[in-house]
C-alpha cells in the first residue's frame, strides 16, 4: 500500500497505526516521527513560513483576498506517485492545502487509473472528531483494530489525566495561539487544557479560534496565559512574545504580574489534532499541576516565561 499524506497530523496518525514504511510523499510540514526527511515533498506554502506572526497574517489575508490558495500542490508528482490512499484535510484552508485542490488534481489525472486512490479528508474541531478521524483513517488502511488500540490508549490517558488534576482548583487559562492579531484557543483546545486542570477563557470548544482585543484578555482576567502561536517552536514563539511585553497592556495583566506565563511548542502540539494532543494535555497538566502530574524534562516542550 502507497500513502501520500499531506498534513503533519495525518502523518503522525499514519504512522501511530503502523504504516510509516508505507509513506511514498508527504507535506513540507511532516517532521515527526523522525525518518521521513527523504520523502518526497508535495506542497509549498505561497508566503514565508518563518516570518513574523504579523507578516504571515498579511500574506495569507492578500492570497485569501485574491482568492488563491494558500499552498501549492505538486500535482505531477501526486500522479507520478500513484497512491493508494491519499490522506488530506477540510478542517482549515489556511493550516495545509485543501480537499478542493486535491480533488482537482485527482480530476486531472484520473483518467489513466483504472483504480482511483482511497480519499481520506480529516475534518476535527473537537476531540470526539479527531477519535473519528482515526477510526476512518485505520479503515481505509484496512487496520480498523490498530485504530481502535489508538483510540482506546488516548482515551485512558486523558481520564487518567483528569483524575489526577480533579482535587486540584481549577484555574483559568487563556491560550494565545497566535500574536499579530492576538487569537484565543478554540476547536479542540478547550478539551485539552481542561483535562490538565483549567478552563478555557476567550476560546470555545467547536469553534475557530477567536480574534481577541486586549481588553478582552484584561476582561477574563485569566490566572495562567500560555503562549503557543500555531507552527512555532518555543523559540520562534518566545520571540513573538517579546513583541508584546513592553507595553502596559502586557504588564498589568495579573498572569503576568504573578509570574504565571508560560511558553510551549506549538508547532509540535496542539495544532496538530493526532496522538501528540495527550501529550499536549499533559503539559497543560505539567504546568498548572505540578505536584499532581510530574514534569518530562524537556526545554523543547515548555518553559516559564
Amino acid at each position: 500500500m502507497r500513502i501520500v499524506s499531506l498534513l503533519p497530523s495525518a502523518t503522525e496518525l499514519v504512522c501511530a497505526l503502523g504504516f510509516q514504511q508505507n509513506l511514498v510523499g508527504r507535506s513540507h510540514e511532516c517532521d515527526w516521527p523522525l525518518g521521513l526527511n527523504d520523502l518526497p515533498i508535495l506542497t509549498q506554502p505561497k508566503m514565508n513560513p518563518m516570518a513574523q506572526a504579523a507578516k504571515i497574517d498579511a500574506d495569507v489575508r492578500r492570497l485569501v483576498e485574491q482568492g488563491v490558495s494558500v499552498y501549492r500542490l505538486d500535482a505531477d508528482k501526486l500522479a507520478e506517485l500513484a497512491p493508494d490512499v491519499i490522506v488530506t484535510q477540510s478542517q482549515c484552508e489556511l493550516c495545509a492545502v485543501s480537499l478542493d485542490e486535491v480533488e482537482t488534481a485527482l480530476h486531472d489525472w484520473m483518467g489513466s487509473h483504472n483504480t482511483p486512490p482511497k480519499l481520506v479528508s480529516l475534518e476535527p474541531m473537537i476531540l470526539d472528531d479527531v477519535m473519528t478521524d482515526i477510526r476512518n483513517l485505520s479503515k481505509a488502511l484496512s487496520s480498523e483494530a490498530r485504530g481502535e488500540a489508538l483510540v482506546r490508549e488516548m482515551r485512558s490517558g486523558f481520564a487518567n489525566l483528569a483524575e489526577a488534576v480533579s482535587a486540584q482548583a481549577r484555574k483559568s487559562v487563556f491560550f494565545m495561539e497566535w500574536t499579530a492579531p492576538l487569537m484565543g484557543a478554540g476547536n479542540w483546545m478547550p478539551e485539552i487544557i481542561s483535562y490538565g486542570g483549567g478552563d478555557v477563557v476567550l476560546g470555545e470548544s467547536g469553534h475557530h479560534s477567536p480574534t481577541v482585543m486586549w481588553e478582552d484578555i484584561h476582561a477574563a482576567d485569566p490566572d495562567v496565559i500560555i503562549v503557543g502561536p500555531c507552527g512555532f517552536d518555543i523559540g520562534r514563539a518566545r520571540d513573538e512574545l517579546s513583541t508584546l511585553t513592553n507595553g502596559a497592556s502586557w504588564q498589568s495583566l495579573r498572569a503576568v504580574q504573578d509570574g504565571e506565563v508560560y511558553i510551549v511548542n506549538g508547532n509540535h502540539f496542539y495544532n496538530r489534532p493526532g496522538p501528540r494532543l495527550l501529550e499536549s494535555a499533559q503539559i497543560i497538566g505539567e504546568i498548572l499541576n505540578p505536584t499532581c502530574v510530574p514534569k518530562i524534562y524537556n526545554p523543547e516542550r515548555w518553559q516559564k516565561w
